[in-house]
């Protein structure tokens, strides 16, 4: 089966579909306004540091203050010498490596914030995580910026090589490479479209990024904070260049004048692609076209159906996912333990294809059928880790336990499909639940009581929804008739369609 990159682009939004074996496994929209910021480097200043939480916020611009953390705060290059390149071998960072884990990892968090930065400073700063719910961004002053081939570090010393380039030979060769061209003092991450690739390429593409940073640190000299500095590519373009690896087939994009965008684009940084980029001209909307559309509706459903019958539901609260694993109409053919085994294994394949299509973050609670052996909860842990391979956002598995709970973490740097095209349903506002016909006739029946009692009124009129109007005819005629009688007044019932089934209004007179 074909990988292929799929694009819709339009004036007002850009959606872009990762397919990998025919199947669509990551999914990524940008709209005009709505822009992500993650990569966007800041001149802020520093608002408020809390010794407390060992944290500042930073003004940098946006509605909401940033959030930065004391390990992800650079004073002076030289406090990052001890960096060794030999720590490398124990420390291969992911494909899109994170600052706060190599400084994490440094050991200098220990220092108090309150000796780093101080209210009013101004400080350059980099969005590393996209504002989440009510929070604000997270940054880091420790600076990346990626390339096609590399990722350029100037706050660290360090070398590092993608763990997905698996031949030691080829990361041998990379390392010597970039000990070559490697600037004092600076950190490089080879990416894995690195794997064969020359050194002359390497040291351009380094050259490129360096020239980059120059230009950037030459902008913080001349604006005021708050300020943008420097704007990563626009969707379009950062998806040529993180998502169109020598794995990909062909990218098809509906647009002409982004096709020709993505090969100026390409001209300069991978030319030998070219040939696999496609205008799409057909009739039907690209999306449609390729059934990814379809794939879209799913993923925002709660339920989603494995093959043989078994089903897994998706929850979300405020605090982690919650995934649930059930047999559904799966009966097996031999045992209880056969079928609990099988419906496992086949839901761990979905869970991995769900966390990475769905972008789900954070702490995830899944919890499978309960099993009895041993042997068969690691069978399912290390059936999991393995799915897991694929993503590429960092995760980490706890053991199963004896209750069939796998607790586990997924790295999050923007929020969720669901809530990027969702929104709180005004029904239920995120509860999930909105209460029933009956329940809602007796919230009106009692409110009428309190609403009457010593308030001699010679008519009562409740405006509510049609079918909470017919409920209360149906089942609590008795009661308003007793309440027309205990008060000596009249009671009017009036449906109003464009209330939800919650409201409902009380008019005496």
């Amino acid at each position: 089966m074909n990988n292929e990159i799929i694009m819709n682009i339009t004036d007002r939004e850009t959606r872009v579909a990762l397919i990998e074996n025919g199947q669509v496994v990551e999914f990524h929209v940008e709209r005009s306004g709505e822009r992500g910021i993650v990569g966007n480097i800041y001149k802020g200043r520093v608002i408020k540091v809390l010794p407390g939480m060992q944290a500042a916020f930073v003004d940098i611009g946006l509605p909401r203050a940033a959030f930065l953390y004391v390990g992800d705060i650079h004073r002076h290059i030289h406090d990052f010498n001890f960096m060794m390149d030999e720590e490398e071998d124990n420390d291969e960072p992911d494909e899109e490596p994170s600052m706060e884990e190599h400084i994490a990892e440094s050991g200098r968090s220990d220092i108090p914030i309150e000796h780093l930065i101080e209210e009013g400073e101004e400080i350059l700063v980099q969005i590393s995580k996209e504002p989440l719910g009510s929070k604000g961004a997270r940054v880091t002053s420790h600076v990346s910026i990626p390339g096609r081939h590399l990722v350029f570090m100037p706050t660290v010393d360090h070398i590092g090589i993608s763990r997905r380039i698996e031949n030691e030979m080829e990361r041998q060769r990379l390392r010597e490479i970039i000990a070559q061209i490697k600037p004092p003092l600076c950190g490089i991450i080879v990416r894995t479209v690195s794997e064969h690739e020359s050194g002359e390429k390497l040291a351009a593409d380094l050259a490129f990024l360096q020239g980059t940073w120059d230009r950037i640190l030459e902008r913080e000299r001349r604006v005021a904070a708050p300020s943008l500095i420097y704007e990563d590519l626009d969707l379009c373009l950062r998806s040529v260049r993180d998502l169109f690896t020598e794995n990909v087939d062909r990218l098809i994009v509906d647009s002409p004048e982004s096709y020709r965008r993505i090969l100026d684009f390409m001209d300069t940084f991978m030319p030998s692609l070219k040939p696999s980029v496609e205008l799409f001209d057909g009739d039907e909307p690209i999306f449609d076209y390729f059934g990814i559309e379809m794939e879209l509706n799913k993923a925002l459903g709660r339920k989603v159906w494995l093959k043989s019958g078994g089903y897994i539901n998706i929850d979300f609260t405020e605090a982690l996912v919650a995934i649930d694993v059930n047999t559904g109409r799966y009966v097996g053919k031999r045992n209880l333990q056969e079928t609990i085994i099988k419906t496992n294994l086949e839901a761990v394949k979905e869970i991995a294809y769900q966390l990475r299509l769905r972008n789900i973050g954070g702490i995830i609670i899944v919890d499978f059928i309960d099993m009895d052996r041993a042997a068969d909860r690691e069978k399912v842990t290390n059936a999991l880790q393995e799915a897991l391979r694929k993503d590429k956002q960092k995760t980490n598995i706890l053991k199963i336990s004896e209750l069939g709970l796998v607790q586990m973490t997924r790295k999050r740097t923007k929020e969720s499909l669901t809530r990027t095209l969702c929104e709180l349903c005004p029904y239920c506002e995120g509860k999930g639940f909105i209460k029933s016909r009956t329940t809602v006739c007796q919230e009106i029946l009692r409110a009428i009581a309190l609403d009457v009692a010593g308030n001699h009124t010679s008519c009562v009129t409740i405006t509510a929804h049609p079918d909470v109007v017919q409920r209360l005819l149906e089942e609590g005629s008795d009661q308003l008739e007793k309440l027309q009688q205990k008060f000596n007044t009249t009671i009017q019932l009036n449906p109003d369609s464009n209330l939800f089934q919650e409201q409902y209004k009380i008019v005496t007179g």
